[in-house]
């Protein structure tokens, strides 16, 4: 990967002239802004700061990318606006999030589909987890269920918001163990959630395993349980679900990454799915990321545009069983 980017950068640089003709031959000669669809401190903006942190770098876009944020209502506030207002002029980029919006446009009441959007590049697969605070007297996922079982609809517990990675875990979560949860979307994103799960407001929480490991660096929480198909390497103490018997597949593992709006110039695209990959392939990016308990998953264009179709196919089947 790390030689093909390296390679595609070199023949981007000699074929800058006709490849941003038409007007975007200074491409960019301004900041860009990246919009993140939700709040601030949340494991989207965390790590949307550190990818994009070598933008303004000779070797990268030579201009510094902004985030900006637009929280609300597990994303779709940041998406509506972007897929309806936002300049498709290469200035304005978006963080995305699947399975999320996704899953979101699925069920509808929302302006935007992945036929909104164009991505550029992808730079993590943060899987999600299952947390109780640190003092809990759940030990287990067992436990979980068990409580769950003898107090039905009583296992209250948060997330980021409805159809998000988050919920989806949670919807399979309550069909593999056939019980019912309680489960309570955070109008503050991930942050706002887990703030829920260390207060005590809720019993447990799903949430990124991002945000789950600083937490529990800090002491505040404890992790039983990761949705995804094998363990992750931060933390190989974690057992996934299907390890605790519990029928759990990789369809609520969150994708982040760069898109534009749909009718940004194809010229403005290609660049950007040349460089953008770069950035993420940087050192110290890299290096910030792992402190960060941050898995990343860097794919490319076309590499996206697959894993968004596959996701729709999934997520159809999944919803429409659910």
């Amino acid at each position: 990967m790390k030689k093909w980017i390296v390679g595609a950068v070199t023949a981007l640089m000699t074929l800058t002239g006709p490849a941003l003709a038409e007007g975007h031959g200074d491409y960019p000669d301004r900041p860009i802004m990246l919009m993140v669809s939700y709040g601030a401190g949340g494991a989207t903006d965390f790590q949307a700061r550190i990818v994009t942190m070598t933008a303004g770098n000779e070797d990268a876009l030579g201009m510094p990318i902004a985030i900006i944020n637009k929280p609300g209502a597990g994303g779709r506030v940041g998406w509506n606006w972007f897929a309806s207002q936002a300049e498709a002029d290469g200035y304005t980029l978006g963080a995305y999030n699947i399975p999320h919006f996704v899953a979101q446009s699925i069920e509808g009441g929302v302006d935007y589909s992945t036929d909104s959007f164009e991505p550029i590049a992808n730079w993590g697969a943060d899987p999600a987890v299952f947390v109780v605070a640190a003092d809990s007297p759940f030990n287990s996922m067992q436990d979980v269920i068990n409580y769950a079982k003898e107090n039905p609809g009583g296992l209250t517990f948060s997330g980021a918001g409805l159809f998000v990675g988050h919920h989806i875990a949670a919807l399979q979560l309550e069909k593999a163990a056939g019980v019912e949860l309680a489960y309570i979307p955070s109008n503050k994103g991930g942050a706002g959630a887990m703030k829920s799960v260390i207060a005590g407001e809720v019993l447990g929480g799903v949430n990124n395993l991002s945000d789950a490991y600083r937490a529990r660096e800090a002491g505040n929480v404890k992790i039983l349980g990761v949705f995804d198909l094998e363990r992750n390497s931060f933390m190989e103490d974690v057992p996934t679900m299907a390890e605790q018997g519990f029928d759990i597949d990789n369809a609520s593992v969150n994708f982040r990454g760069v898109m534009v709006p749909k009718g940004t110039p194809q010229a403005i695209i290609d660049h950007l799915a040349v460089v953008v990959p770069t950035m993420f392939e940087n050192r110290r990016v890299k290096g910030k990321m792992a402190a960060g308990g941050s898995p990343m998953h860097i794919m490319t264009r076309d590499e996206v545009l697959e894993m968004w179709a596959a996701r729709q196919v999934t997520l159809k089947e999944l919803l429409s069983g659910l």
